[in-house]
């Protein structure tokens, strides 16, 4: 008897198929996987992505990922009939590790009994909360009240506190202004 081993197929659509057909083609190829005595444990699209370099004069593909488990006398079968495939343009076969895979179905199995328990945990509060008797008075919940937003306030300069900023002030200004003309009044009379 052979032995199931764990695989991955990664196949590149023709990226010219539509959605339907392309859901078919998906759907072909996981059927021939299951009458060559596979099992097709889950099927990951990655969709409309663009490739590396053209194939077939195509720049994107439709990429999906099949993980699978069947005997090791399938595959040549299946790769046949991936080849012969026009709407195929690329497919990779290729075995799985058992650890890796043993590690991965652990974790999948632990996420869905913690969802599971969740889930569980979730139904038993709301039917406690439904069966409280209605003799209790209600707590209030907390209103949340909004910081009141103060318009901003434009800040001036004192000029006794603040001698050491880089902004000048208005007086400043109008001196420095008024500084080039009187050195230029000084020049000018020092020249006559």
């Amino acid at each position: 008897m052979a032995r199931d081993r764990d695989y991955e197929l990664g196949i590149i659509i023709n990226p010219d198929v539509g959605e339907e057909q392309a859901r078919a083609i998906v759907e072909r190829i996981s059927q021939s996987i299951i009458n060559n005595g596979g099992q097709v444990v889950r099927v990951n699209a990655w969709g409309r992505r663009r490739m590396m370099y053209p194939i077939q004069h195509h720049r994107d593909g439709l990429y999906y990922f099949f993980d699978l488990i069947m005997p090791t006398a399938a595959v040549v079968e299946i790769e046949r009939g991936l080849r012969v495939s026009e709407d195929v343009i690329r497919h990779l076969m290729k075995v799985r590790d058992p650890k890796v895979v043993a590690q991965q179905r652990q974790r999948a199995l632990d996420d869905d009994r913690a969802a599971e328990e969740a889930r569980a945990r979730a139904a038993a509060a709301a039917a406690a909360t439904a069966a409280q008797p209605a003799t209790e008075t209600p707590v209030e919940a907390p209103v949340a009240v909004e910081p009141e937003t103060e318009a901003p306030v434009a800040v001036e300069a004192d000029t006794d506190t603040d001698t050491d900023t880089d902004v000048p002030t208005e007086a400043e200004v109008a001196a420095e202004a008024s500084e080039p003309e009187a050195t230029a009044d000084a020049s000018e009379s020092d020249a006559s």
